[in-house]
């Protein structure tokens, strides 16, 4: 699956199910970040305004805000006051002796005076004031990696460090911004961006059409969010994280429509993995990253050294080399490897009964990463534990579970290779990305219906 359809396939799902508040902002946000930036972005709007920030026209704007300034609209307004003895300003007679015949009969101390005033807040530089508001917030966040060497700040803000500081003086000392009021919450209405895309001056007409821009990319337009996940600034450069996070959105999709009642998705939070949770007599619970641990599974590989058999891990190391022989149909020697995966839980409650399928994603097409593939995915069915216990494999040497319990998913190949029913014997079934759509649903019907 190349690049563009990963992209492609990742916008629909994050139009179907991010941004309808469905699935939780965080867990997108943590696969599409740069493993760089510390957790504070793994708050979704933050890590969509830093994406906003980092874009070229941003940079553009600020690189010209100072100039732009100078220029910057006012309306005068006139105001009046009554004063009692004294003048203050230019008399406004026709004012002055209605006040005093309504008001004040006979009293000639009287005056009503009109004074001008510059009155910044239009709706023009409310529109500008909130922009420069989110570029100087976000900026500010983010400021210790857009002065660092990190390639994915690339032609940015990377060599043009004086326009942070240049923005930082502008927000604090440049008086034109400053007699501009904070915008309101609700601000700017629609009304004032229409003000600004069509006022003369072309500070105010580029304000608005950024301003529409990251509302846009907020809303979810999928434009935005494609650009978005295209973009280096955001997207992982090697892709894996982009290739794991579309296995998961597989798994959903294909869960809601296995399931007769929709998930409940959660937030993450430390400790805690649960990305969704299917209720019913069959409660189906969905997993990323890091296994269950809150749930106290665990994969710990301890070898059984005692046992005059075949120790687990032994009997990892020859099973993953017969997969991986059948499969590319040679003979391979074995190696170890560290996984990360995907854990659904299946909890019957009619008989107790708990099922698990574990799921390694490779984005891969080199054979000797799915084979290490393939053993990770054995060493996590034979090391899986609840509350210290073996999971598989308990009173025998049924390691891997029922032979419907260890999936792994890699990139597409080239090369012909037997489909998930010819693998039916193997403890570890293979699937390509391109087989997901049509063969997943088989799987996980298998497994739930154990």
């Amino acid at each position: 699956m190349n690049r563009d359809a990963l992209l492609d396939q990742l916008t629909e799902d994050i139009l179907a199910h991010v941004m309808r508040g469905s699935f939780p902002e965080r867990e997108l946000a943590q696969s599409i970040k740069p493993e760089q930036l510390d957790e504070r972005f793994e708050e979704y709007e933050l890590l969509l305004d830093l994406h906003f920030v980092l874009k070229s026209d941003i940079v553009s704007f600020v690189r010209e805000l100072s100039n732009h300034l100078r220029s910057i609209r006012t309306e005068t307004q006139t105001v009046s006051q009554t004063r009692r003895g004294t003048v203050d300003g230019r008399i406004n007679w026709g004012s002055t002796i209605k006040k005093r015949y309504s008001e004040h009969p006979r009293d000639r101390s009287i005056f009503v005076c009109d004074n001008r005033s510059i009155d910044y807040d239009i709706p023009e530089n409310i529109v500008l004031k909130r922009l420069i508001s989110i570029i100087h917030t976000t900026i500010r966040e983010a400021e210790e990696y857009l002065r660092g060497e990190y390639d994915w700040v690339r032609e940015t803000w990377k060599g043009n460090e004086n326009l942070i500081d240049e923005l930082q003086r502008i927000v604090e000392r440049n008086v034109h911004v400053r007699r501009i009021r904070e915008p309101d919450t609700y601000e700017p209405t629609e009304r004032m961006l229409t003000t600004a895309a069509n006022s003369r001056q072309e500070v105010y007409r580029k304000a608005a059409s950024l301003l529409k821009s990251r509302e846009r990319l907020f809303q979810g337009d999928a434009e935005e969010i494609r650009t978005l996940l295209d973009e280096t600034a955001i997207a992982p450069d090697d892709q894996d994280s982009l290739f794991e996070l579309f296995v998961l959105f597989r798994f959903v999709a294909t869960l809601e429509r296995l399931q007769e009642n929709q998930p409940t998705f959660e937030t993450i939070a430390t400790g805690r993995q649960e990305v969704a949770r299917f209720e019913g007599d069959t409660e189906l619970a969905l997993y990323h990253d890091n296994s269950a641990s809150d749930r106290n599974l665990s994969f710990v590989a301890v070898p059984d050294e005692d046992q005059a058999e075949l120790s687990r891990t032994d009997k990892v190391q020859l099973t993953a080399q017969d997969i991986a022989s059948d499969y590319f149909d040679r003979e391979f020697r074995n190696h170890t490897g560290r996984p990360d995966v995907i854990v659904l839980e299946i909890i019957s409650e009619s008989d107790d009964r708990h099922e698990y399928l574990i799921v390694e994603v490779k984005n891969s097409t080199n054979e000797d990463t799915i084979r290490r593939g393939i053993k990770e995915t054995l060493e996590y069915l034979a090391f899986l534990r609840v509350n210290e216990d073996y999971v598989f494999g308990r009173d025998d040497e049924d390691y891997f579970g029922s032979g419907w319990n260890g999936l792994l998913v890699v990139q597409d190949l080239d090369e012909e290779t037997p489909s998930p029913k010819a693998q039916a014997g193997n403890p570890v079934t293979i699937l390509q990305a391109s087989e997901l759509e049509r063969e997943l649903e088989d799987i996980l019907s298998r497994i739930v219906d154990t």
